[in-house]
């Protein structure tokens, strides 16, 4: 399943491009026009992120970020403020008091807004890692102690391995694509470096370390990247 965005701008000539720039790059997309909207979409949909445009009829960027950021459903969700008139100090800072994730500033370029997209989407991703363990399938994965254990026993990986295994473990269920795991778990710039055989040799690998039942469930979807099937 792609990550989803949830994209928010009363300019509809923005809402297209973004759509289409993020849709390219393998994300799933909501858009609407409409802060107050914006707010019951985010409850139906459940967006992994947010980007909301700061000034807006009605319920403007930073309205949306507040209420969002209040309430405990809907707080855990990463929010990108952008603006083209907002943009003095005063603004920013009260973006980011109201719990925006980034504040970006039109007119942006569309690498740097899917860059500034990932970088929110893994400081949550490393968060989570880091809180608490994640138990699935038999599967004990420690972040704190980078220790992996399968129905009680221990199994031993290498760095990238554990990175991987907690990228995909965690995120059960959805096609992660091999710019996106190259970026999370390897820190490569897609842009620079994007051979798919980095991410095959270590599911490979993965696969053996995790025996013949778990191995299954680590499925190559063709053309698209990688899932560990829920």
């Amino acid at each position: 399943m792609a990550l989803k965005a949830l994209v928010v701008d009363d300019d509809r000539a923005i809402l297209g491009i973004v759509k289409r720039y993020l849709s390219a790059g393998g994300m799933s997309c909501v858009v609407t026009d409409n802060g107050s909207e914006a707010l019951m979409l985010v409850r139906e949909s459940r967006p992994d992120v947010i980007l909301v445009d700061a000034e807006m009829p009605g319920l403007d960027g930073h309205a949306v970020c507040r209420v969002l950021k209040k309430e405990a459903a809907t707080q855990v969700i990463p929010v990108i403020i952008m603006s083209g008139a907002r943009i003095n100090e005063k603004d920013i800072l009260a973006g980011f008091q109201g719990g925006a994730d980034d504040y970006v500033l039109k007119p942006f370029s569309l690498a740097v807004l899917m860059a500034r997209i990932r970088a929110v989407l893994r400081r949550y991703e490393a968060s989570e890692r880091a809180d608490e363990k994640l138990k699935r399938f038999g599967i004990e994965l420690d972040p704190a102690g980078r220790t992996v254990k399968i129905r009680g026993k221990d199994v031993p990986l290498t760095r990238k391995e554990f990175d991987l295994l907690t990228t995909l473990l965690s995120k059960a269920g959805r096609i992660l694509s091999i710019p996106y795991l190259l970026e999370t778990v390897w820190g490569y710039d897609p842009a620079d470096y994007n051979d798919p055989g980095t991410v095959e040799v270590h599911v490979c690998h993965l696969r053996k370390k995790l025996g013949p039942r778990l191995a299954k469930r680590l499925v190559a979807v063709i053309g698209h990247g990688y899932k560990f099937e829920g």
